[in-house]
């Protein structure tokens, strides 16, 4: 008798665990839907280099936050919308354009900005994306001379609003 007993102690034990386990689990996933996430932290921004032509940055810009591609020796940075914070990565998508300017060059700096809300807002955001990508060139030791700031001819871009918040860096022979 008691050999039986300790076996439905046991099972019993075992059922409350069970039940436990499974309410602690609908509890957080409850709790982490209302906080506004997922588990785990998603990726702020990304890096990507690449010496092809790519479609429209279409991979790179596709989301709302911020990202950095060079293409074809041409540092772009994606920005967020309503946002002038850099990528995570900045510093080694610049690294080419550092050397360049050790060697001579001349860094270029052009900010473009979508076609969404106030114009006049959007040109001041592109203007403290581009300060924000010279201040970056600048902490990796590049000489404010070195930096020139050049305003498009076309402030917005064709293709989507994530493709059009961005900032080019490009070296110039001058």
């Amino acid at each position: 008798m008691s050999d039986d007993d300790s076996q439905e102690r046991f099972a019993l034990g075992f059922l409350i665990a069970l039940i436990a386990l499974l309410i602690s689990v609908v509890v957080g996933s409850v709790v982490v839907k209302r906080v506004g996430g997922s588990a785990a932290p998603k990726p702020a921004a990304t890096a990507v280099a690449s010496n092809a032509p790519a479609a429209p940055a279409a991979d790179a810009a596709a989301t709302d936050g911020a990202s950095v591609r060079v293409e074809n020796g041409v540092v772009k940075f994606y920005f967020a919308s309503a946002k002038a914070d850099l990528a995570a990565g900045a510093n080694e998508a610049l690294a080419d354009v550092v050397k360049g300017v050790a060697e001579g060059k001349t860094a270029v700096v052009s900010g473009f900005h979508d076609t969404t809300g106030d114009a006049a807002l959007n040109a001041e955001l592109a203007k403290q994306r581009a300060f924000a990508v010279r201040d970056a060139l600048k902490a990796l030791g590049v000489a404010e001379d070195k930096i020139e700031l050049k305003k498009p001819e076309e402030t917005t871009a064709s293709g989507s609003n994530a493709e059009a918040r961005r900032v080019e860096v490009a070296l110039s022979a001058q």
